[in-house]
């Protein structure tokens, strides 16, 4: 295979539409059956039409021909970019032994509506409804003429609140859009590409607009927390063959009315009377608008408008019930065989008039009835109304639910399982993990987690899909974070929510709770007794300064450490302030949440947070060359490690509270010396031994259990937690037919049942954080800082426990890298690794290596040389090391060797 350029993206998108980054970063990937092959120049074109580019004239950009092995986060350096641009683009590269590529296939992108003075379309809606508490959803529709031809066409439209974009009765775009965001301070604009859409004649657009979180109901904060009713906002633009323009808009020449839709709230659920249906009202001939109101036209909108930086929210998989059952009462009660969010599609038939419910819950109760008690005042039911016309299919519109068990209530005649069909819906998010194991338990809990991702990476990360609340909580984001990014391509999900958290930050710095704010601060909605909802709790204020960090060891993005980078630097600084010695104080911390029966003292965790967030702050600092913050950051970090250590540590090494927790993320904040790090490992292993061989942390210590045991020659132990079957383990809810993770250790017990249903999701994704450890050390898929987003990849496999397989790759955005590993007859390891084009890898591979590739050692140690793998000085600590250069290898070794075991 000759060297290929393939995977071109632009702000890690497949030709986007309607960006506004002034610079944007191209992104591609080299192919080629040589080893060791590495980029040397690359040379980029960028052109207003595809006519010139195809010609080589680029009339936005040549890069010319330019020296580096760089292949990801090349900045645009051309010509200043204008709004609705279209700019295409493509590559070349020449590799390490001057073979030039063919140019890439064609990419390209376009600009969106830059500034406000392009904008031309109102803001329209309905007026309220004064009989009804929950307000229907709004229709409205706009008739227009196309009598010329048409070049191309590009529709942006946006809502405060949710819109269903239709043109001609076909839907464009996506769900639940423009997403979730601070509504007082920006909305997101969608791009469309309409062009293939219109005809020549008489063309309509329809909308109905939804509350969705601008004014609906928000999680347990009420409705209406933005505003009263929702709003669209939309301007197409079609460019005509003979040159001319057009823009059709949002004003009062619309018309608007209510519909079918009685109400649609997310957290509420939705009602549905099909005998209102307005048959034809979003294609070209409809006539009965004549009775249709006017908008009310909005006077402005003093936020700002984005363009989107989430990905779309999509239907990504249907799912039919696996079994079905009746109940005494004449309902019929489904099992899904998943725990998954989203909702289901109703057939049936029937007289007109008859209303059917569809009810969702997770799980069902001991006389099979469904669980509902856990969903507060959240209503997981889908009423609908027949028209009496035959077969009919009803889903919802914008409302969403997390469940497994659906009940039919009401149901005309015998259902069945075609009766219904589930839609599994989130962020369309690419995936970029795959693990599997000769473990059906530890797969399933691999498969859990990436469930527990799916169902609640919806616009923002939300705590869970069920109950009233589904809030974006910080903590649970930042604990979750390397994982979700093993897992999924969410480089544009968090970039987003990382906006949404510094959108929420406090003028004294501090960051919020959750995200979008949703007025939880500005609207003072905490408990004045407990304390509970303060905006700097530890372990969620600091998702601030961690995830952009785990951004960019996944992804090597250093834009989203310059653009965030002042607000880092206010949370770390409102940290100080409020310290006292450089100890934070016992307030307004939820702890280390949900742990079991292990209290950790609120300002041990609060100090260790703080210490943490400050040493990845001094990194950052450095990254981006600012040696003064980093030497000052440096020097703070220094001074908070030894506070923490004079205020909680004893001559023993024990910490104060002596939970596994705050031994573990002592350990691995760095905030010991080697000495008491020595006796921290001791008393955390003396801990779960007493409890036999369990664990005790809740949301912010579970992460970093396995890996500071592992890191601490404590990898069976590690093993032993992560395959444990009795309470409280991972594997005790699997045991107990979760197909999601839980949200509590006991969320339900042979012994107890069911834990409080005011707080017992079971969907919940912060203790599914363990897949973390399951790809860096398990897999042994490690990102290197030194060489961050995998253009260098630290791979060293640790088999351990009751575990002789493993197999996992992760994409990166330079391609796959793989590792397969098996272990047999206890002493011989067999290890298989693929590294991407373009990058390298260090492999350590346990015990003395016999073989590389086939080619046997004859070097007591096991050093082999061959191309594209050089032998690294070995320590002899039980591992023979590489440094690997692209291309696929097999290592071969005896871990009776020099004392090593597994």
């Amino acid at each position: 295979m000759s060297l290929i350029v393939a995977g071109c993206l632009t702000e890690y998108t497949n030709n986007p539409l309607g960006i506004d980054v002034r610079r944007p970063r191209l992104f591609w990937r080299l192919q080629s059956n040589r080893r060791s092959v590495v980029q040397s120049a690359y040379q980029v074109l960028v052109a207003t039409t595809l006519e010139l580019l195809e010609q080589g004239k680029a009339n936005l950009w040549d890069s010319g021909k330019v020296a580096s092995n760089e292949s990801v986060h090349i900045i645009y350096a051309g010509a200043q970019l204008q709004s609705c641009q279209s700019c295409y683009w493509k590559v070349r590269v020449w590799d390490d032994e001057g073979q030039v590529s063919e140019w890439s296939e064609t990419a390209f992108w376009t600009m969106g509506l830059l500034s406000r003075g392009d904008w031309k379309a109102r803001w329209i809606g309905r007026k309220a409804e004064t009989d009804v508490e929950m307000q229907p959803s709004p229709y409205f529709r706009k008739s227009f003429q196309i009598t010329k031809a048409v070049r191309r066409a590009y529709v942006y439209s946006t809502a405060l609140g949710l819109y269903d974009l239709r043109l001609n009765g076909q839907r464009v775009g996506a769900l639940f859009a423009p997403g979730w965001t601070d509504y007082d301070r920006r909305v997101q604009v969608q791009a469309y590409d309409i062009s293939d859409k219109l005809k020549s004649g008489e063309n309509v657009i329809g909308v109905i607009l939804g509350d969705g979180w601008y004014s609906g109901t928000v999680g347990f904060l009420g409705s209406r927390v933005y505003g009263e009713r929702p709003f669209m906002l939309l301007q197409a633009h079609i460019e005509y063959e003979d040159g001319t323009n057009e823009l059709v808009i949002t004003d009062s020449s619309w018309k608007t009315s209510k519909g079918p839709i009685l109400y649609s709230d997310l957290i509420k659920g939705e009602a549905y009377d099909a005998m209102l249906e307005r048959a034809g009202w979003d294609q070209p001939g409809y006539t009965e608008d004549e009775a249709w109101e006017t908008p009310d036209v909005r006077a402005g909108y003093n936020g700002m408008l984005v363009a989107t930086l989430e990905p779309p929210v999509r239907i990504v998989q249907t799912r039919k019930p696996v079994s079905i059952r009746r109940t005494e009462s004449g309902s019929f009660i489904y099992d899904m065989g998943q725990n998954m969010v989203g909702w289901t599609e109703l057939k049936v038939q029937g007289p007109r008039g008859t209303k059917v419910t569809v009810s969702h819950a997770e799980m069902l109760n001991p006389d099979g009835s469904l669980y509902l008690d856990n969903l507060r005042e959240a209503v997981q039911q889908n009423h609908y109304t027949l028209k009496g016309a035959g077969e009919e299919r009803y889903e919802p519109h914008f409302t969403f639910h997390g469940f497994r068990y659906v009940e039919l209530i009401g149901y005309p005649g015998e259902a069945d399982l075609e009766s219904i069909l589930g839609k599994v819906i989130h962020s369309d998010m690419r995936e970029t993990g795959r693990l599997e194991t000769n473990d059906t338990m530890v797969n399933q809990l691999y498969a859990n987690i990436t469930w527990g991702q799916r169902g609640n990476f919806l616009s923002v990360p939300t705590d869970c899909p069920q109950r009233d609340e589904r809030l974006g909580w910080t903590g649970d984001a930042q604990i979750f974070a390397r994982t979700a990014a093993y897992n999924m391509d969410v480089s544009r999900f968090f970039t987003k929510y990382m906006q949404d958290v510094a959108d929420s930050q406090l003028p004294s710095g501090a960051f919020t709770d959750v995200a979008p704010d949703a007025g939880w601060i500005r609207h003072k909605m905490w408990n004045t007794e407990l304390n509970w909802f303060a905006p700097d709790n530890a372990g969620w204020g600091d998702a601030g300064v961690i995830i952009p960090w785990t951004l960019y060891l996944m992804y090597g993005d250093t834009r989203i450490l310059e653009t965030h980078y002042d607000s880092m630097v206010r949370w770390v600084e409102y940290l100080q302030d409020n310290s006292d010695g450089y100890v934070r104080p016992d307030y307004a911390n939820y702890g280390d949440w949900l742990s079991i029966d292990a209290d950790t003292p609120k300002e041990v965790l609060a100090t260790a947070y703080f210490a943490y967030s400050t040493k990845l702050l001094a990194q950052i600092a450095g990254i981006l060359g600012r040696e003064k913050d980093q030497n000052r950051f440096e020097m703070l970090f220094t001074s908070i490690a030894q506070a923490f250590r004079n205020a909680f540590v004893d001559g023993d090494g024990h910490i104060h509270g002596g939970t596994q927790t705050v031994y573990v993320l002592a350990l691995q904040f760095g905030l010991l010396s080697d000495e008491q790090k020595k006796q921290a490992v001791q008393h955390v292993t003396a801990d779960i031994r007493l409890r036999r061989t369990r664990l005790s942390t809740g949301f912010l210590g579970v992460g970093y259990l396995l890996p500071a045991l592992s890191d601490h020659d404590q990898l069976e132990v590690a093993y032993s937690l992560l395959t444990q079957e009795e309470f409280p383990s991972w594997m005790y809810s699997i045991k107990h037919g979760a197909t999601t993770i839980w949200e509590r250790w006991d969320g339900w017990t042979e012994h107890k049942g069911f834990q409080t249903p005011s707080m017992n999701s079971f969907n919940h994704y912060s203790l599914g954080s363990v897949g973390e450890w399951m790809f860096r050390f398990m897999a042994g898929i490690e990102a290197d800082p030194v060489a961050p987003g995998f253009k260098n990849t630290i791979i060293r496999p640790r088999a351990g426990g009751r575990l002789n397989s493993v197999q996992a790759s992760y994409d990166s955005l330079y391609g796959r890298v793989e590792v397969s590993w098996s272990l047999s007859g206890q002493a011989t390891f067999r290890l298989e690794v693929t590294i991407p084009a373009n990058t390298s890898a260090i492999v350590y591979v346990p015990g003395r290596v016999l073989a590389i590739d086939g080619v046997k050692s004859t070097d007591v140690y096991g050093d082999i040389t061959l191309e594209g793998c050089v032998p690294l000085p070995d320590q002899r600590t039980g591992e023979s090391s590489y440094q690997l250069g692209s291309g696929r290898y097999t290592f071969e070794s005896t871990l009776t060797a020099l004392g090593a075991s597994v």
